[in-house]
């Protein structure tokens, strides 16, 4: 009967610990119940890969995780144009035909579109930020409207990432990523 109880014990102990404090522990018997005075918070907003960690200084990161996406782009935006030409000083206009100021403020507000009647992808040659592929090279993609110009061919050594595929293909079934090594 004693190592009974102590297993009980122990599984409601690593659910509890598992669940870092959103859920309060019961008596011996193993409840649990919700506990409501506990405050959720944004931690990170990534909708599109790279923007919050290259455009974001790390003393604006909190501040930029926790402000709505309506929201961004006007409090940051002058922030993201003043670091896209430290990285770009002769930028123009990139592939998309958007100038600094048009560039940084799709990029400050870092939702992540999706096309429900068309292509999704994050740029194919025509479609455009319709949302994202697993296949997609977003990286890449990245590379060419920061650096590329507005034909995509200038610096061509930053223009790409170098990593061609994926190291595993994908699953043809959900959840589509490979397992893990």
């Amino acid at each position: 009967m004693k190592k009974t109880y102590l297993n009980k014990f122990w599984a409601v102990a690593a659910v509890c610990t598992l669940a870092l404090g959103t859920l309060s522990c019961g008596d011996d018997d193993g409840e649990m119940t919700p506990e409501t005075s506990t405050t959720y918070v944004q931690e990170d907003q990534m909708g599109r890969p790279a923007i919050n960690t290259v455009f974001v200084s790390a003393d604006k990161k909190d501040e930029f995780n926790t402000t709505i996406p309506s929201m961004q782009g006007p409090a940051f935006q002058s922030a993201f144009q003043a670091k896209l030409l430290a990285l770009n000083p002769n930028y123009t206009t990139n592939l998309l035909t958007f100038d600094a100021a048009t560039f940084t403020g799709a990029l400050a507000t870092d939702v992540l579109s999706v096309s429900l009647d068309g292509t999704t992808t994050f740029y194919d040659g025509t479609n455009v930020l319709t949302g994202r592929a697993l296949a997609d090279d977003v990286i890449t993609v990245e590379l060419i409207l920061i650096f590329g110009g507005p034909n995509a061919t200038d610096n061509p050594g930053l223009t790409d990432d170098n990593v061609s595929s994926n190291d595993k293909a994908f699953l043809s079934t959900f959840p589509y990523l490979a397992t893990p090594w």
